[in-house]
């Protein structure tokens, strides 16, 4: 799994382009202020053990989002940060355990439209804490 976090001042995004048809529809963005974006990457590998990686997600965001000191999470499927990709359906279910486990914990949460390319627009400040790139691997 490859994870970027990017503390925002500000992210907004809108659908684009519809890449995965069997997901829902969506037309209308979003705006936020004060949120951690978190671009992962679930590779085809992470399919062997859902539970290590989502444990160690859940840990990295939390940590990213107090040393940012936000409470708001927003879960973005990027599929660019390596070549291998697992299954579509399996990465989102995967984000849904993850978006639930974070909001059971007290955490604000939202995921962008899956299986969309997005306009985005990013305002992060420039400090070492407001991005960070990490890789898990068993």
């Amino acid at each position: 799994m490859k994870l970027l976090m990017i503390y925002c001042d500000r992210f907004a995004y809108k659908p684009q382009v519809k890449t995965l048809p069997d997901f829902p529809n969506y037309e209308d963005g979003e705006a936020f202020e004060n949120v951690l974006v978190a671009f992962i990457q679930m590779e085809e590998t992470d399919a062997e053990d859902t539970k290590y990686y989502e444990t160690k997600l859940v840990k990295s965001l939390k940590w990213a989002a107090k040393k940012n000191e936000t409470n708001h999470i927003i879960l973005h499927s990027f599929a660019h940060l390596s070549m291998s990709k697992a299954e579509p359906q399996l990465t989102k279910t995967f984000f849904d355990i993850v978006d639930e486990r974070l909001k059971n914990t007290g955490y604000d949460v939202s995921q962008t439209p899956f299986g969309y390319f997005l306009d985005i627009d990013v305002k992060a400040p420039g400090r070492s804490s407001a991005r960070i790139f990490k890789t898990f691997e068993k």
